[in-house]
């Protein structure tokens, strides 16, 4: 890939499809939560609507069911033979994409729980405050000689992870703050991830130079990991504004890169 980076603006099927085959060293995809249907969340202390835009509102459990399915076979096609892909989720969705998942015969590497130690409080009182999400690790299929950084995992510097012990094996729980307002600075995206995060899985999953792609691109955090890292990547999202906002990141960091 010449270019560092490519965004597409347009439908994550239709621009999946028209990608190579075999082409990605691994996909990362934060797929939409399906939660747009009319409910209130807190947000800096505030009762908000959750209310995302179209793109999250839910067709029910069957119509869910088979759109995971379907950008996860799209997705399973695009990968190389060792390349692998996580997906994020919350159990609004995440034991949906891990059942598809498994009938696409991925082969499950690992799950993840990515703990946020600064959660946004549960204003209702009526449940646990959610702090946590969920994060699937997969190969193509049981065949693929998946690459894993495990010196960078074990021995590598997480200042802010509590629960990572200094020279010791990597363990399924991460704790790592929520997105700060740093990287924020060209706007917001309602379910962003902070970079720490994908700094974390590409370290752990590809090589300098691999091929990364994020169909739910978002604000472009997946792409700016990537550039800092020495990867490339492709993002894809049917937002023009996020994509604007991407854009404007992923400018931003190849610019940074090239001082």
């Amino acid at each position: 890939m010449d270019e560092k980076y490519k965004i597409y603006n347009g439908d994550c099927f239709e621009v999946l499809a028209k990608l190579p085959e075999a082409s990605f060293d691994m996909i990362f995809a934060d797929p939409p939560y399906m939660l747009s249907n009319g409910g209130r969340t807190c947000f800096n202390g505030k009762l908000v609507s959750i209310n995302k835009g179209k793109w999250d509102k839910s067709q029910g459990i069957a119509e869910d069911f088979e759109f995971h399915k379907k950008w996860l076979e799209m997705c399973r096609r695009l990968l190389k033979p060792n390349g692998t892909i996580w997906v994020s989720g919350t159990y609004h969705n995440i034991h949906a994409c891990g059942y598809a998942m498994m009938l696409l015969n991925y082969h499950i590497l690992n799950e993840v729980a990515w703990f946020k130690p600064n959660a946004t409080p549960n204003l209702s009182c009526k449940y646990f405050t959610a702090s946590h999400e969920n994060l699937i690790w997969a190969k193509r299929d049981k065949k693929g000689k998946h690459y894993f950084n495990y010196d960078a995992m074990k021995n590598g510097n997480f200042p802010k992870d509590f629960i990572k012990k200094p020279h010791l094996q990597m363990r399924t729980v991460w704790a790592i703050p929520t997105t700060p307002s740093n990287e924020k600075v060209f706007g917001r995206h309602p379910t962003q991830k902070p970079l720490a995060l994908l700094e974390r899985i590409i370290t752990a999953s590809t090589k300098e130079g691999d091929l990364i792609l994020d169909p739910f691109m978002g604000s472009g955090t997946t792409g700016v990991a990537a550039l800092n890292l020495k990867r490339c990547f492709v993002g894809i999202d049917v937002d023009k504004e996020y994509c604007n906002l991407a854009e404007k990141r992923l400018s931003s960091a190849v610019d940074l890169l090239n001082r």
